[in-house]
């Protein structure tokens, strides 16, 4: 199994869309949520994706389709 941390950058009309959950649903990824700030009108989601390298590439595939930013991240986002 591959792991990739990302960061997801929803555009307004995406606050409140179960994104998160539905690609774990349709595409066999783990999602793991270590950092968010959410809004009414903005909002970021640190991820930690679990799975598949192809489940992961086809699942990120799908959400940036969706209209979410996908950005990758370095290191552990929380520590202790």
């Amino acid at each position: 199994m591959a792991k990739r941390r990302v960061t997801f950058t929803f555009p307004p009309e995406l606050i409140t869309e179960p994104v998160i959950h539905n690609l774990g649903q349709q595409f066999k990824v783990v999602t793991n949520i270590r950092r968010a700030d959410v809004t009414e009108d903005r909002g970021w989601v640190v991820l930690e994706l679990d799975g598949d390298d192809r489940d992961i590439d086809e699942g990120i595939a799908w959400v940036t389709s969706k209209g979410v930013r996908v950005d990758p991240v370095g290191g552990d986002v929380v520590e202790g």
